[in-house]
């Protein structure tokens, strides 16, 4: 992408994450999927949260913010646990940078969830019906140094943002065998609570696979940060170094598509899913599948070599 295109494309990982506890007296807990932005002492993982934010900005990582999420699963019988929802968000970084950052924050929360004597865990679902884990991937294509806008005061997605939306549009499903990689992934696609269940993007759309999200601005109206396009199909089994590496790789395919303005203009979406979108795969064999077929844009300039994509399709055909 940076020889073909002069771009660095640079990212942050959203880590949704449900911190676990065992029941005890006095504790004040909150109410099934209604944890979205709560705080003490309905959040019993709120001090640890704070915590991880300090020491992963004194690791050299840098963090964008921290809130508790929408999850909330009361303990199942005696002996059961409490499970709570939350939210790291990290800084825009460039890939590589970006793909540890997501490691080393998994590893900090699984460490600091042990010494508080809670569990950690990043799985796609933890029981169903609830909210699941994603993993979203916010990403900011950069040009001579400058951060790239993903639109004009028009509306019309400026070249950049149309590379990376065709190219994730039409690689996804072979994207998911870097970013989808348990059994429950399926779950949490197909009950689709916030989750991507089609091939679609929309501007502000959580349903969507991806997303043009609002963009924070003063007074006047000028933008605080970076516009993103946010690519909300990975969860939390993700493998980022991989995951990131073929979204580059897809965003240099978008970029010579043929039919890429059709591509696009047949899978935006403003409502939950349009008539006739494609769905996402529903298991291992079509995810491997799709991974065969779109192979040739991975190993494209060398950059996936042919063994590696080899050993992933016969691991998911043997899932």
């Amino acid at each position: 992408l940076q020889d073909e295109a002069g771009i660095e494309l640079h990212a942050l990982g959203e880590l949704e994450f449900f911190l676990g506890k065992r029941p005890g007296d006095g504790d004040v807990y909150g109410a099934a999927e209604r944890g979205y932005h709560a705080t003490a002492p309905f959040v019993f993982g709120e001090a640890m949260r704070r915590r991880a934010l300090v020491l992963l900005s004194e690791m050299g990582v840098p963090v964008k913010y921290g809130h508790s999420e929408v999850g909330y699963i009361e303990a199942d019988g005696d002996g059961g646990r409490i499970w709570e929802q939350h939210e790291i968000e990290l800084g825009l970084q460039p890939l590589p940078a970006a793909a540890d950052h997501v490691v080393l924050a998994q590893w900090l929360l699984r460490n600091l969830a042990r010494e508080a004597g809670m569990h950690c865990s990043f799985d796609p679902i933890l029981r169903e019906g609830h909210a699941g884990s994603g993993m979203h991937f916010h990403l900011s294509p950069v040009m001579d140094g400058a951060h790239q806008r993903t639109e004009g005061a028009d509306g019309a997605l400026h070249e950049t943002a149309r590379w990376l939306i065709g190219g994730l549009v039409r690689y996804a499903n072979g994207l998911m065998a870097f970013g989808n990689r348990s059994p429950s992934s399926f779950v949490r696609l197909t009950q689709a609570k916030e989750a991507p269940s089609a091939i679609t993007w929309g501007r502000h759309n959580r349903k969507a696979l991806i997303r043009l999200p609002i963009t924070p601005t003063d007074e006047v109206g000028a933008s605080v940060g970076p516009e993103t396009v946010e690519f909300r199909l990975p969860d939390g089994s993700a493998h980022p170094h991989l995951l990131l590496a073929g979204v580059a790789q897809a965003m240099a395919a978008g970029r010579s598509m043929d039919g890429l303005d059709a591509l696009i203009e047949a899978t935006s979406v403003q409502m939950p899913r349009p008539e006739g979108a494609v769905p996402v795969p529903r298991t291992f064999a079509d995810v491997a599948r799709a991974l065969r077929e779109e192979r040739e844009m991975l190993e494209a300039g060398g950059v996936f070599p042919p063994h590696v994509i080899d050993r992933i399709v016969e691991t998911l055909e043997r899932a």
